[in-house]
């Protein structure tokens, strides 16, 4: 038997054409892109803190940077991935204990965990605002 006869009879894997994308498959995908973002977002703490040992004129132009429009927008970004990626590892031990496997018991995990990662995000943002 040929090579090209052993690949002409393997079976065809299903192609992203015939899967419907599901929130689940959705946050699978956003869970991995925020882990990704969190070593960035790291980056960011640790220029903070070097910064903050460095002193205060280092200190303060970090602060500036941050302190700006763009600087909060992405320090509210990377809040809101790593309470989302928090949630999603939580759902993810929730599913090692053998739980939430069913269809309707997954979406609602996806729904208490998409809408809790925005809500408790915004919510720290507030609490800072009105402590700072």
């Amino acid at each position: 038997m040929s090579n090209a006869d052993l690949k002409s009879n393997r079976p065809l894997s299903p192609h992203l054409q015939i899967y419907r994308l599901t929130l689940t498959m959705a946050m699978s995908i956003v869970h991995r892109i925020t882990g990704g973002a969190l070593y960035f977002g790291t980056i960011l703490l640790a220029i903070w803190l070097i910064a903050a040992a460095s002193g205060p004129g280092a200190f303060d132009v970090v602060n500036a940077i941050y302190g700006s429009i763009i600087g909060r927008l992405i320090l509210f970004g990377y809040t809101w991935a790593l309470i989302h990626h928090m949630f999603g590892g939580i759902r993810h031990f929730i599913f090692d204990l053998g739980k939430g496997f069913e269809p309707a018991e997954r979406e609602t995990f996806v729904r208490i965990h998409l809408i809790a990662s925005i809500v408790l995000t915004i919510l720290l943002w507030i609490i800072g605002f009105v402590v700072a």
